[in-house]
């Protein structure tokens, strides 16, 4: 039971220190994006999620919280972002999956 409790408490720590390191990914840009966006903001309520050269881009005027997973459901990163322009550099190729609230969609990088 011990061995149990002290394997549960270790992994508990590692989730928690993943997700602090992986908050830490996302950067506030003031850059402007161009390009296609992977979502229509008419029906998204403005936010706009881009891919492009191992970096999701995701723009929006909003605060929200954004969590990125890979395409078998591990978590990548979960952040609150602030309104404007946010980078998150993956740099691994592969197809993601980005959720923000009811919005999720599919990433390729």
């Amino acid at each position: 039971m011990r061995q149990i409790l002290t394997t549960l408490i270790t992994l508990i720590a590692l989730a928690v220190s993943n997700m602090a390191s992986a908050q830490m990914m996302w950067r506030e840009t003031n850059r402007e994006v161009t390009g296609r966006s992977l979502t229509d903001p008419k029906l998204t309520d403005g936010i706009e999620i881009y891919g492009n050269a191992g970096t999701i881009t995701i723009k929006t005027p909003k605060r929200i919280t954004v969590r990125v997973f890979t395409i078998l459901g591990q978590s990548v990163s979960q952040a609150v972002l602030n309104p404007g322009t946010s980078e998150l550099k993956i740099g691994t190729r592969g197809i993601y999956i980005v959720k923000i609230g009811n919005l999720t969609q599919k990433v390729a990088l």
